[in-house]
């Protein structure tokens, strides 16, 4: 499991976090919601380790974080930011590659096999500049996968996801959670920030909804996705399960049915 544990962040004398508890379980999606400003992208830096806390503490299967080496983080847990910048002219490729850490040498079959997943076959050669923003958004996740592969075979990995639907049409939104699930339905934890409601109940085994530096509600999907809770941590007043008048669409099909889902 990996913990985080009344977490405190102070940046510049504002308190971003306020005594957070998070349990980030393999084997789950935990999708962390709420407005802009909460604190959600302060949460997930604090538990990679890439944001000081000034207060509690995290744990990777009961030690510190702190006590564990780069390279091991690197092994146990990958984290795939907002944005990314590219400073070089890099092939697509040479930017998965960087998740190789561990491989030795460039796996170029394990490379076009991540482009595969994430639905950019034949980009191996392209330039990374050259791309679309939810292009090079793809290539970032395949390269955080790539890492999580080189990790141990016998302990459980975690995929950490700011926000990564955001510059997504989609179809492409399905198929990165459909791999977030994968990886959960394989032993991996993870842990992702989105704004799409829809979207969280449907990837979702736990959501935790933040705002204002704490937690408002923690649970499963069914419990915290409702009109009071919505209304509490947005400040919007919504009726849950009711169709708003005229069309909508809703994104269909992340969960196998296997899982339960309903297939499309």
């Amino acid at each position: 499991m990996y913990e985080g544990k009344d977490v405190r962040v102070v940046v510049n004398g504002r308190t971003l976090l306020d005594g957070v508890d998070l349990q980030v379980e393999a084997g789950k999606v935990t999708v962390l919601v709420g407005p802009n400003g909460a604190g959600k992208s302060t949460l997930m830096k604090a538990l990679s380790g890439e944001q000081r806390i000034v207060g509690g503490h995290v744990r990777l299967d009961g030690r510190s974080i702190d006590a564990l080496s780069p390279l091991e983080m690197a092994r146990r847990r990958a984290v795939l930011p907002q944005s990314v910048e590219v400073a070089f002219a890099f092939t697509v490729t040479e930017v998965v590659s960087v998740g190789l850490m561990s491989a030795g040498v460039r796996e170029q079959g394990r490379v076009a096999r991540l482009l595969a997943a994430v639905d950019l076959p034949g980009f191996a050669g392209r330039r990374y500049d050259s791309l679309s923003g939810g292009e090079r958004q793809r290539v970032q996740l395949a390269r955080v996968l790539a890492q999580l592969e080189c990790g141990h075979a016998d302990k459980a990995s975690y995929l950490f996801l700011d926000e990564p639907t955001a510059s997504l049409d989609l179809a492409h939104q399905l198929v990165v959670l459909r791999l977030a699930r994968a990886h959960a339905d394989n032993g991996g934890g993870v842990l992702a920030v989105l704004h799409d409601l829809n979207l969280a109940a449907m990837v979702a085994d736990r959501i935790v909804v933040l705002a204002g530096g704490r937690i408002v509600a923690n649970g499963p999907v069914d419990e915290v996705i409702c009109d009071q809770v919505i209304e509490e941590a947005f400040g919007v007043r919504v009726r849950v399960g009711v169709p708003p008048a005229g069309p909508y669409v809703l994104p269909q099909n992340i969960r196998s049915p296997a899982h339960g889902g309903a297939a499309a």
